[in-house]
């Protein structure tokens, strides 16, 4: 069907635009919530004020809110946080009633994979039991808020069975931008997939960087999925990488299960929060590693997963099922979407309200706070994937290909030119350096000219100094132009490219090796944080005495029994060994200090003594 059957006309390029390019949304089975337009939630919502130190209050009722409303100002005192609240807690009948026919769902929908906690240490695990306990005490999304939220979702999809999304087209640094915003009524990562958080209204985001070619034809060369808190180069993925699935000129997103996070692959992903106050004790890991590969020479990971797995010790893991199984919207699928809305800076609600889209639960961490609007972040500061949608990305630094090719021509001439004048320059400068070189030579023999003769002197050292820093840059500029010249030449070729050099960390789905985990190290995992916390308040109970040495043996007994059951144990093994060799050493360190030192210094005596008649006996 056209765009003009559809009801789209050239009076409308940026939809038909939109349109062109617009994603493919596969989503996994048991998913609950879908795309909506964002003004059929605010009708479901009240807009509250939290003002400092006080108890909420409601500013518009259920039922009398829309976008209009939230499009107009709303001044109030520092401190205060506007939010959207849509839906109350369910009662215990109806809450009952919906538990029994979700497990009738859940039957044929969402199944769990292995253990998320068996996938990674034991450290990562302490850090995620201390992090379900903090949601005791800090806010947090009611759990009944989601079952009360599905039920509101699923009777608006059966009174409008659309899937929408608000699409914004700006133009930046040569880049045509498509931002395909998708709001979700509700993030149930955490009651729904073992997540990270719960919270009131979900917006994601998916980007497409368009350039003109030649010919002046739009064309796409870069994709950006928002995920999680990544951003920059990490982000994006070239057209033509093959990471990317594409259908057309659609790309297709696979969508986390419940977080509605975006991913270019199909799989489960390895998610990871990390929380403000535990970043010292992540950077001094950090430098302990570098220690014990720098200084210490111990081997390194020949896995990427393993590799990463001492950056995870302080991190909080989740699993994000992506998988793809589920629903699918967009062109040619069974679920296509319905018209865009178009928002930008001139959109009322989009550029007055910087309010939060749902609950506001005063979560110290903010993962259960709802997010902003497009444009804002939690804070009312405005996003970075607005204002610089370009710089978000990483592509500040990436000119659209037509532009390159003409940078890389204007700079090969400008290298041109200052080679030129470069050279020039060394040749006057070296004609100077010998006229000042014939005339040292010629003082050398006059006493008298004793003065003179050191001016020259520093005069030729500097002089030489310069010459060698201009030889110096005449051969970086030319390695440079050589370079360059290859590129352009690749440029026009049209290849080949690397097109993954920009990415840093890759995420990627969990390995199949690392899905299948034992149902005993599955166990394991589950019990053996609290059985250790259980071992050592008994041990604290009934031997006291032994307190220290019944620690370090639990430690030991447990750190053995994670490595057995990860297939690590030589790395444990040889950890344990240098770590043990260490101790020793600081250890006799300390008890024979002084006569260590004696030692050594008698040692160097003799070396000294050694050296010097080896070099004596030479000479004669």
């Amino acid at each position: 069907m056209s765009l003009e059957q559809k009801g789209f006309t050239k009076t409308n390029p940026s939809i038909a635009l939109l349109r062109r390019h617009e994603p493919i949304l596969r989503f996994t089975k048991g998913e609950r919530f879908f795309p909506m337009d964002v003004a059929r939630y605010v009708l479901h919502c009240s807009l509250w004020a939290q003002r400092p130190d006080r108890k909420p209050i409601r500013l518009v009722p259920y039922g009398k809110l829309s976008l209009d409303t939230l499009g107009k100002p709303h001044p109030d005192e520092f401190g205060t946080v506007h939010y959207l609240k849509l839906v109350d807690p369910l009662s215990p009948a109806n809450l009952a009633a919906y538990t029994m026919q979700s497990n009738i769902e859940e039957r044929s929908g969402f199944k769990a994979g292995r253990a998320r906690l068996a996938r990674v240490g034991y450290l990562s695990r302490m850090v995620d039991a201390l992090f379900s306990l903090s949601l005791l005490a800090r806010g947090r999304v009611p759990g009944d808020t989601a079952a009360a939220a599905e039920l509101v979702y699923r009777k608006q999809l059966h009174e409008h069975k659309r899937f929408t999304y608000h699409g914004r087209v700006v133009e930046q640094e040569g880049w045509t931008v498509l931002q395909y915003w998708y709001f979700y009524l509700f993030n149930n990562w955490r009651s729904g997939f073992s997540g990270a958080n719960d919270h009131e209204a979900d917006w994601e985001m998916v980007s497409l960087y368009l350039a003109r070619d030649e010919a002046g034809e739009l064309r796409p060369e870069w994709v950006a999925y928002a995920s999680h808190d990544y951003h920059g180069d990490d982000l994006r993925r070239h057209w033509s990488d093959p990471e990317l699935v594409r259908d057309g000129a659609h790309p297709v997103v696979f969508v986390g299960a419940g977080s509605h996070a975006s991913y270019f692959g199909a799989g489960e992903y390895l998610a990871e929060l990390e929380l403000a106050f535990l970043r010292p004790l992540i950077r001094v890991t950090d430098q302990l590693q570098r220690l014990w590969y720098d200084r210490l020479r111990q081997y390194r990971f020949d896995s990427p997963d393993e590799a990463d797995e001492h950056q995870r010790l302080f991190r909080i893991p989740f699993v994000d099922y992506a998988r793809g199984d589920g629903r699918t919207i967009g062109p040619g699928q069974e679920h296509i979407w319905f018209e865009p809305r178009l928002i930008d800076e001139g959109t009322p609600w989009v550029a007055k309200y910087r309010g939060l889209w749902g609950l506001y639960t005063r979560d110290p961490f903010a993962g259960e706070d709802a997010p902003a609007g497009p444009m804002y972040n939690r804070d009312g500061t405005v996003r970075r994937s607005w204002y610089d949608p370009v710089g978000w990305a990483g592509l500040d630094k990436v000119p659209p290909p037509v532009v390159k090719r003409r940078l890389i021509s204007e700079r090969l001439g400008e290298i041109d030119g200052e080679q030129a004048a470069r050279r020039s320059e060394i040749e006057e400068k070296t004609q100077r350096l010998r006229e000042l070189g014939v005339e040292a030579m010629a003082m050398r023999q006059q006493p008298h000219l004793n003065r003179l003769y050191d001016e020259h002197e520093r005069k030729l050292a500097a002089l030489s100094e310069e010459i060698n820093q201009l030889r110096s840059t005449v051969s970086q500029e030319s390695a440079l132009r050589a370079a360059l010249a290859r590129y352009e030449q690749q440029l026009r070729d049209g290849g080949p490219f690397d097109y993954r050099s920009h990415i840093r960390h890759v995420h990627e789905p969990t390995a199949a090796a690392t899905l299948r985990i034992t149902r005993v190290a599955e166990l394991w995992a589950a019990l053996s944080s609290g059985l250790m916390l259980i071992l050592l308040v008994l041990l604290l109970l009934f031997a006291p005495a032994h307190l220290v040495i019944g620690s370090i043996a639990l430690i030991l007994l447990f750190f053995t029994i994670e490595a057995t059951f990860r297939g690590q144990i030589i790395r444990f093994v040889t950890r344990l060994t240098v770590l043990l060799a260490v101790v020793a050493s600081l250890v006799l360190l300390r008890t024979f200090f002084w006569q260590i030192v004696v030692a050594l210094l008698l040692l160097i005596g003799l070396y000294i003594i050694a050296d010097n008649v080896r070099e004596l006996l030479v000479t004669e």
